[in-house]
């Protein structure tokens, strides 16, 4: 999977654009994603930018496999909300005020240039009540379509592909998609299985009961891996891929032919 460079016909980074194309481009869609990341310890064997580098080739591949015309893709954010691994070398985390509101002037920056849906790629579980909320506050404000996808358009499919619980944390799944797609960055020889196992049933990351609660890393793991990496494999983890960009692409084409109106038309 390559995402293909805006050069080719069919422009969809931002960044590569001038502002005459980039207002020829939002002159023909209104549907964005906004990759964001996190620069932060994945166990001894995978590298730091792992969320970031994710985030960003998920929003370049979808935006290459959508039809014409395709999705904007903005520039990555690859800083995110990381102080549960701070006790962890190479970790650079920013509050969480910090990048929500970060987020949400993006966000009103890409509505006044005619964006009316918004899509936010979260590489970083832990930047999920951020984004959330910073989503929140663009629907507010500038009355918007925003979403934010964490991995739940496939989550289910993805699980049911691993035999590790609770693997949450450069684990069996983030090991396969870096091994499908960065092979030379995963150091495979320092790889071990630590599985965290909790007291009771309703802090189980995996529970379907499970609440949501937090804690610093270290408490959990001893190498900052909360899962399973020796499971790991790349054809699994391209599979993987296959799988994410899929569901977003249905999503983004169902948003493409959309309204606002019809999005919030109720049909049940």
């Amino acid at each position: 999977m390559n995402p293909k460079s805006s050069n080719t016909p069919g422009k969809y980074l931002l960044g590569e654009m001038t502002w005459p194309e980039a207002k020829e481009v939002f002159a023909t869609i209104d549907v964005a994603l906004l990759p964001v990341g996190a620069i932060e310890q994945h166990g001894p064997h995978l590298p730091l930018d792992t969320d970031s580098f994710d985030a960003d080739f998920l929003a370049r591949s979808v935006a290459a496999q959508c039809s014409d015309p395709k999705p904007i893709v903005l520039p990555l954010i690859p800083y995110g909300v990381s102080y549960h691994h701070d006790e962890f070398s190479g970790t650079i985390s920013v509050s969480n005020e910090a990048l929500s509101r970060f987020v949400y002037e993006i966000g009103m920056a890409a509505a006044r240039n005619g964006i009316k849906k918004l899509l936010i790629i979260n590489g970083h579980g832990g930047n999920g009540p951020t984004l959330n909320f910073a989503a929140q506050m663009i629907n507010r404000d500038a009355h918007i379509f925003v979403g934010v996808d964490s991995g739940e358009t496939s989550d289910v499919d993805i699980d049911a592909m691993i035999d590790t619980p609770n693997d949450v944390h450069a684990g069996e799944i983030e090991t396969s998609t870096s091994l499908a797609n960065r092979p030379e960055l995963v150091k495979m020889n320092l790889a071990k299985k630590s599985v965290p196992k909790f007291s009771i049933r309703y802090l189980n990351f995996t529970s379907q009961r499970g609440i949501s609660w937090y804690a610093y890393t270290h408490r959990l793991s001893r190498n900052g891996t909360m899962g399973d990496p020796t499971k790991a494999n790349a054809e699994k983890g391209q599979k993987m891929w296959d799988i994410m960009v899929e569901h977003l692409v249905n999503l983004v084409e169902d948003l493409k032919g959309m309204t606002l109106e019809e999005i919030y038309q109720l049909r049940y």
